[in-house]
């Protein structure tokens, strides 16, 4: 696993790997005998192949997961009307002139 990331590194950083065509590319990989899944992965285009080496793992939660079901969110202090921000704050310093 270590020389495919090694590989995925150098493809990033080499614009001429980068942009080699998947047969160029894939010549390369084979010579330098990389692993079968990078291989399928640069010749389909499809890094899905990756997850057979790197095992799949869900890097992100959705965000309906991170709000509170109905009826149990926390209350807050500021319930009241919204702040017309034409009108002072009651107990807000005036501006002085």
């Amino acid at each position: 696993m270590t020389d495919t990331m090694d590989w995925l590194e150098a493809i990033g950083q080499d614009a001429t790997l980068r942009h080699a065509p998947a047969d160029e590319l894939n010549s390369t990989l084979e010579a330098a005998e990389a692993s079968e899944a990078l291989m399928a992965a640069v010749a389909s285009g499809d890094s899905s192949w990756l997850a057979q080496e790197f095992g799949k793992r869900v890097m992100h939660v959705t965000q309906s997961s991170q709000t509170f079901p109905e009826g149990d969110e926390p209350e807050r202090e500021d319930e009241g009307e919204p702040l017309d921000p034409a009108e002072p704050q009651k107990g807000a310093a005036s501006p002085k002139g």
